[in-house]
C-alpha cells in the first residue's frame, strides 16, 4: 500500500525510484520530525545500500514539489520534515531543552488568527505557528 507521500507523488505524476519510495515511506511513517540524517538512518535499515546523497536529493525533491513540509524549528542548522496532510492542520510547540516537537491544534487559536487577519483588513490564507518553550519549573 502506498504511503501518503507516494500517493501525492502519483497524483502529481512524479516518478519514484525504489529508493525515493523508501524515503517517502520513512517520512510518512514518522511521528516525529526527522532531519535528513535521521531519515537516512531509518532508510538504511530498510535498504543498507541507500546513500545519504540519495536521501538528500529525495528530500529536496519532495520539499520542492510540495509533498512534505520543511521546518527550521529555531535555526539549529538542521531542517526537519513531516508529511503534508491537507485535511489536518496543526501547530508546533518546541521544547528548547530537549528539542522535542509537540504538535497541537486549538480551535480557539484558529478562530483568533482569522479574527486578527480580518481586523487588519485581510483574509487569512495560510500560516505556520511555532511556539518555543521550556518545561515549567515547580
Amino acid at each position: 500500500m502506498p504511503s501518503p507521500i507516494e500517493k501525492l507523488c502519483e497524483e502529481k505524476n512524479i516518478r519514484l525510484t525504489e529508493n525515493r519510495r523508501i524515503v517517502a515511506r520513512v517520512i510518512s511513517d514518522s511521528h516525529d520530525h526527522p532531519d535528513v540524517e535521521e531519515v537516512y538512518r531509518r532508510a538504511s535499515k530498510i535498504n543498507p545500500k541507500i546513500g545519504i546523497a540519495t536521501v538528500y536529493r529525495a528530500v529536496k525533491m519532495f520539499d520542492e514539489l510540495g509533498v512534505i513540509a520543511k521546518h527550521d524549528f529555531g535555526g539549529k542548522g538542521r531542517a526537519r520534515y513531516e508529511k503534508l496532510e491537507s485535511d489536518e492542520h496543526h501547530d508546533h510547540l518546541i521544547d528548547i531543552t530537549t528539542n522535542e516537537v509537540h504538535e497541537f491544534f486549538s480551535e480557539e487559536l484558529e478562530n483568533l488568527k482569522e479574527k486578527i487577519a480580518r481586523d487588519h483588513g485581510f483574509e487569512l490564507i495560510g500560516h505556520k505557528l511555532e511556539l518555543y518553550c521550556r518545561p515549567v519549573r515547580k
